[in-house]
């Protein structure tokens, strides 16, 4: 279990991996959608996993109901909105939720920009509400390849001030970082900070592309850094973090068996690494059940634990004060 005297932090949380399947449901039937069952029940499985997918490619295609169903930017709103609601039921503190406009858009042709202003709407919304503190990172979704992601990337820089990062998600294997050298290039001169998927699908070469010429400082996944001391070592030395999601690495077939997961390995080797969702909905988990796994099938000890929450501040895109005001924030 997770300490319960620090801060509940989730920084690798996808906004539109976690549409309620509820939700999902009830705007389609509100957009006139076809959806592949006639009942909630049998639709469940098209949207949530029950135990691990083929591959990662797999994976992502549950979470393509959740964005095919929003016809509308004030659809889009009420995601934004469920998703700080869902943290705040989860009792997470702070959260870091990244979303790709042009993923969210795509279905409906609805306006880039026009989504950006809804998902910053909607979260904003559901900070009046709730007590659950969120910062904002846009996706380039490498997978709908160089120039959609320069559309996104344009949307994303015109509010660049809603955003703390950006971050290059999606099919890693096929589209490698060095394809998107051009759009970091414009994320790094923008002042925003540089969170990328890596050596999920593709091998620890993924990962120091990410960090030697995107100028990544965390670092999504990060599986296979495992797999090469010296990379770690590198990460060590220059305070490059591992953002671990394990339910996810397990259901993705990243990872075989949940016991050898590396964030043993991470800890062991001094990085900062947190624990953290992904996407919450489609795994049909949440925050505090990725500490039990820890305690229960990592067999990682309450020190390993609460070592997991002090990284996770110290790894958010908060600045020194929001993150003091955070620790405080058990204290109290």
């Amino acid at each position: 279990m997770h300490n319960p005297q620090l801060p509940l932090v989730d920084l690798h949380r996808h906004l539109d991996g976690n549409i309620r399947p509820k939700t999902i449901w009830q705007l389609a039937q509100k957009n006139n959608i076809k959806l592949p069952a006639d009942n909630f029940e049998s639709f469940l499985p098209h949207v949530q996993i029950t135990d691990s997918e083929a591959d990662l490619i797999a994976f992502l295609k549950k979470l393509d109901w959740g964005v095919g169903v929003l016809k509308s930017l004030d659809d889009v709103v009420r995601i934004g909105f469920e998703n700080v609601e869902d943290a705040y039921n989860a009792n997470i503190d702070y959260a870091e939720l990244r979303f790709s406009p042009y993923y969210i858009a795509m279905t409906h042709n609805l306006p880039i920009e026009g989504v950006v202003e809804a998902i910053t709407e909607g979260v904003s919304q559901g900070e009046d509400k709730f007590s659950t503190k969120t910062n904002l990172i846009g996706i380039l979704s490498r997978t709908f390849g160089v120039e959609h992601c320069q559309s996104e990337l344009n949307a994303l820089l015109a509010y660049k001030d809603s955003l703390v990062a950006v971050d290059l998600a999606g099919d890693e294997y096929n589209f490698p970082g060095s394809l998107f050298e051009n759009h970091f290039k414009q994320v790094n001169d923008a002042g925003l900070n540089v969170s990328v998927h890596a050596g999920e699908a593709a091998g620890p070469e993924s990962v120091w592309h990410a960090i030697k010429t995107l100028g990544a400082t965390r670092i999504g996944h990060g599986v296979a850094c495992a797999n090469d001391q010296q990379l770690m070592d590198y990460m060590r030395d220059h305070q490059i973090s591992i953002e671990s999601c394990l339910t996810s690495n397990y259901q993705t077939g990243t990872i075989q068996n949940l016991a050898d997961h590396p964030v043993k390995t991470f800890l062991t080797n001094d990085l900062l690494v947190c624990l953290n969702t992904d996407d919450p909905a489609v795994e049909n988990i949440e925050l505090a059940g990725e500490y039990q796994l820890a305690s229960e099938v990592l067999k990682l000890t309450d020190a390993q634990i609460t070592q997991l929450q002090r990284n996770a501040i110290q790894m958010s895109f908060l600045s020194e004060t929001e993150k003091k005001a955070l620790m405080t924030l058990k204290q109290n």
